[in-house]
């Protein structure tokens, strides 16, 4: 029996925090712009009062030691103020001592907004990752999809988490810059991740879903996502291009045709022959079906 928290709305979490207790703390995301993004559309952001919180966390403890990781969602948890998330961490510890680390989602709003010191004191609190869109890494392809931050607050964001001792996990999307601008995405996402030198990342594949205004673009044909074999082309340029120093890289996502894990540098060579493989065979068969991908 799962405990009876209390969920507003949809909730997500990243594929790695399956096995995490969600801990709900806001609703919604702040920034909600995102072209491509259905998540929260129609949910206005607002921050979970105290009690509530800390009425989960006590249903968290009357469960015991069933989840050793806690994720705190929504969107961008990481924008509530310093205060609200040290008590929230402090309740954690105080309440759930099984826990061994929190994660949450986070972005160059949220992380830029606080300093080194801050966010080494949520690391010793308990914090132990932050999970980032990214995207992409070319300037023009962020600007479309209103994404909201720039390539250099990306970098500014990674290197204030690696200051602080926070681990990075950085998402980046294959297709997003459509097919005009393909090899640009992939070259600058590729130079962006060199940049970061995240601990984690992962390419998800862009799904258009109805409803969004990059839906509404591909419907009045001013957006074409890359065909199959192009998706893997841009996954290709990113492996290649990027030169990673201790990166734990996936594309294995629901979203992905061609599921890969490795560790960069060690397997960049092993992941670019299964790649060339695949792209110079063009057979479509080896890739998943369309039946099987999922967001």
């Amino acid at each position: 029996m799962l405990p009876a928290m209390d969920y507003v709305g949809n909730i997500y979490r990243p594929p790695s925090e399956a096995h995490s207790l969600l801990l709900q703390v806001t609703v919604g995301c702040s920034h909600n712009a995102c072209t491509y993004c259905q998540m929260y559309k129609g949910e206005r952001f607002k921050t979970k009062a105290w009690e509530v919180v800390e009425a989960d966390i006590e249903e968290a403890r009357r469960m015991g030691p069933r989840f050793d990781r806690v994720f705190l969602c929504d969107g961008d948890s990481l924008v509530l103020s310093q205060r609200k998330l040290e008590q929230i961490l402090l309740r954690v510890r105080e309440r759930l001592p099984w826990v061994t680390r929190v994660g949450t989602y986070g972005d160059t709003r949220s992380v830029l907004r606080k300093s080194v010191e801050q966010l080494t004191r949520l690391r010793e609190l308990g914090l132990g990752i932050v999970y980032h869109g990214v995207e992409s890494g070319d300037a023009e392809t962020l600007r479309r999809v209103d994404k909201g931050g720039t390539v250099e607050e990306c970098v500014e964001t990674a290197e204030r988490l690696r200051a602080a001792g926070i681990t990075h996990s950085v998402m980046v999307l294959l297709g997003i810059a459509g097919a005009e601008r393909s090899d640009e995405h992939a070259s600058a996402t590729a130079a962006l991740l060199t940049r970061m030198q995240p601990g984690f990342a992962g390419a998800l594949t862009t799904t258009v879903v109805p409803g969004t205004p990059l839906a509404e673009q591909q419907a009045r044909g001013e957006f074409r996502l890359p065909d199959k074999l192009g998706l893997l082309r841009e996954l290709r340029t990113i492996v290649a291009e990027s030169e990673l120093r201790a990166t734990r890289f996936s594309a294995n996502h629901a979203s992905n045709y061609l599921p890969i894990r490795a560790s960069l540098p060690r397997d960049k060579q092993a992941v670019l022959a299964l790649l060339d493989e695949v792209l110079e065979s063009g057979d479509e068969s080896r890739l998943k079906p369309e039946h099987l991908r999922a967001l």
